[in-house]
C-alpha cells in the first residue's frame, strides 16, 4: 500500500507556531513517527509540505498519476478558502482522509469552513499529531 501524506501552509512551523493550540511537537518528529507508522504497517509512504496552493495541487495530482493508494491532508489555511483543492482531490478520486491537529470545530467561525471536507472520505480532527497516525489506520484498515 502506499500512501501520500500532504501537508499545507505553516506546518513545518510545528512546535514554532502556537504551541498553545498546535503543541511542542516539531515538524520533523512528526515526519519521524509517521515514517516509524508507515514501516510497522508496511505502508509505503511520501512525505509532503508546501507553503504554495499549487504546489498541494500537483502533489495531490502526483498521487494519482503514480498511484497511491490513499492520501492524508491537512491543508492548513486552505481547508478554509481553497476550492483548488477540493477539485484536486475530486477529480484523482484518490481515497483522502482530512487531518487537523486541533480541533477546528471549536476554533473561531472562520475556521468552521472545509471546502476540501467535501471530497474526503473521513475528517480527523483535535487529536493532536496523532491524528495522523489514525488516518494511515483508517486507510490502511478502513476503520480507525
Amino acid at each position: 500500500m502506499k500512501i501520500m501524506v500532504i501537508n499545507g501552509p505553516n506546518l513545518n512551523m510545528l512546535g514554532v507556531r502556537e504551541p498553545d493550540v498546535y503543541g511542542k511537537t516539531d515538524y520533523k518528529t512528526l515526519c519521524d513517527k509517521i515514517n516509524e507508522h508507515c514501516s510497522q504497517l508496511n505502508v509505503q509512504v511520501e512525505i509532503f509540505q508546501s507553503n504554495h496552493e499549487g504546489d498541494l495541487v500537483d502533489k495531490i495530482q502526483q498521487a494519482y498519476f503514480d498511484k497511491f493508494d490513499g492520501i492524508v491532508i491537512n491543508p492548513g489555511a486552505y481547508t478554509h478558502t481553497s476550492v483548488a483543492l477540493l477539485d484536486a482531490v475530486k477529480a484523482t478520486n484518490v481515497k483522502c482522509v482530512e487531518v487537523h491537529i486541533s480541533k477546528i470545530e471549536e476554533r473561531e467561525d472562520f475556521r468552521q469552513i472545509s471546502y476540501i471536507r467535501r471530497a474526503c472520505v473521513k475528517t480527523i480532527s483535535g487529536e493532536g499529531i496523532n491524528g495522523y497516525l489514525l488516518a494511515i489506520d483508517y486507510l490502511v484498515n478502513g476503520q480507525e
